[in-house]
């Protein structure tokens, strides 16, 4: 027959295991967080607010504001907490198709400059430019808040209107009221240029169909008698590594594309199986080209594959990984610093074109692009010559 224990006995059992399972996690939190006191006023502060707001609030909101605020305080434009709108949104994009004006944004010192508008966009259509700043989105001022949050509230569905305060990089400042629409990106564009055997590729993001893309169009290219390859980045804000190092595969010969450095010092590599070089190679590129533009027109620079033509990148040498929080909340975060071939590090400094040309406002000629047609028809003409 059991003995029956006291109910004395079963509370101070308890009191006990509650006692070491505190003493363990206060521990652990210590060890892990370095700051167990704010852990604790963390909790007690939501609490507070349970117990003594006078407002109506949501647990699910006071949680996504907690962790958007953990993310911001790391200070980098790039790292993001991403609620259902704000990943909704990142993976239209990366699809290909989302609704709004058009208009890739940055973040640098607080502002929102515009990276790039896209080709053929209501917002290129509005007039704006790469670098002007955002200032205000239907008359709400973005200072303060993060990137991903003013874009979300640029975006919308087809027909519906936005209002927004811009300045020009001149300190001027306009207002544009435009009608937001559906955005497809066609990501690749090519043609051969008029009465020459260059190839002319525009790539205008790197998306998931990037790479097949450009596939498609350099073969149908060289079957046209391509001897030469003009390939534009212009206005290109990046986008997909992966999409990046498919067409890097195709002018930077065998050897380092870019490489990866994480926070514990290890370094990953990325390597083009391109035994020759092909065709001679010019890169358009200009303020508007960031990140995977950048990646593919150093590589280029630094490997000799081909000549840069424009004006200096925008400097973004920085890597993002989108780690997964639930089916519709993610963590975007910086992970990496990336390097190209050379071992240069391009951010926020940028890359330097080999033959620097500014696209006045009022060209009627594309010189930038005249430049490099030039040199491919120079180069051309050389390897006539030799033959």
């Amino acid at each position: 027959m059991k003995k029956k224990v006291p109910v004395w006995a079963l509370i101070v059992t308890a009191a006990l295991s509650i006692i070491m399972t505190l003493t363990a996690v206060s521990w652990v939190l210590q060890k892990e967080t370095g700051d167990f006191p704010g852990f604790v006023r963390f909790f007690y502060t939501m609490k507070l607010i349970r117990q003594q707001y006078v407002g109506e609030y949501e647990d699910k909101k006071l949680f996504q504001g907690a962790m958007g605020g953990m993310v911001k305080s790391l200070d980098d434009p790039y790292s993001a907490y991403l609620d259902e709108k704000a990943y909704k949104s990142m993976t239209e994009v990366t699809d290909g198709t989302f609704g709004g004006i058009g208009v890739v944004l940055g973040q640098k010192d607080g502002e929102f400059p515009v990276v790039a508008p896209m080709d053929g966009s209501p917002g290129a259509a509005a007039g704006i430019k790469s670098g002007d700043i955002i200032l205000k989105v239907d008359d709400k001022d973005v200072r303060g808040r993060t990137l991903e949050d003013v874009v979300s509230t640029i975006r919308g569905p087809k027909g519906s209107q936005v209002k927004i305060l811009l300045k020009h990089k001149d300190g001027g400042e306009y207002t544009a009221d435009i009608t937001r629409d559906d955005i497809k990106i066609q990501s690749v564009a090519s043609k051969m240029l008029d009465d020459t055997k260059i190839g002319y590729i525009r790539i205008s993001v790197f998306n998931e169909s990037t790479g097949a893309d450009f596939a498609k169009a350099y073969a149908e290219l060289e079957q046209q008698g391509m001897q030469a390859t003009l390939l534009d980045l212009r206005q290109n804000p990046g986008g997909l590594l992966t999409e990046c190092l498919k067409v890097a595969n195709y002018i930077v010969p065998k050897g380092t594309i870019v490489s990866t450095t994480d926070k514990n010092g290890r370094t990953t590599v990325a390597r083009s199986k391109l035994e020759k070089i092909k065709y001679p190679l010019a890169v358009l590129v200009d303020h508007g080209s960031a990140s995977a533009s950048e990646i593919v027109s150093g590589a280029g620079q630094d490997t000799k594959a081909g000549r840069l033509f424009g004006m200096t990148t925008y400097g973004k040498g920085c890597v993002q990984t989108v780690y997964h929080l639930s089916s519709d909340t993610g963590l975007k975060l910086t992970t990496a610093m990336y390097y190209t071939p050379s071992g240069r590090s391009i951010h926020k400094t940028g890359i330097t074109p080999d033959v620097e040309i500014d696209l006045p406002k009022d060209a009627k000629e594309d010189v930038q692009l005249k430049a490099a047609e030039d040199y491919l028809k120079e180069e051309i003409a050389k390897g006539i010559a030799q033959n």
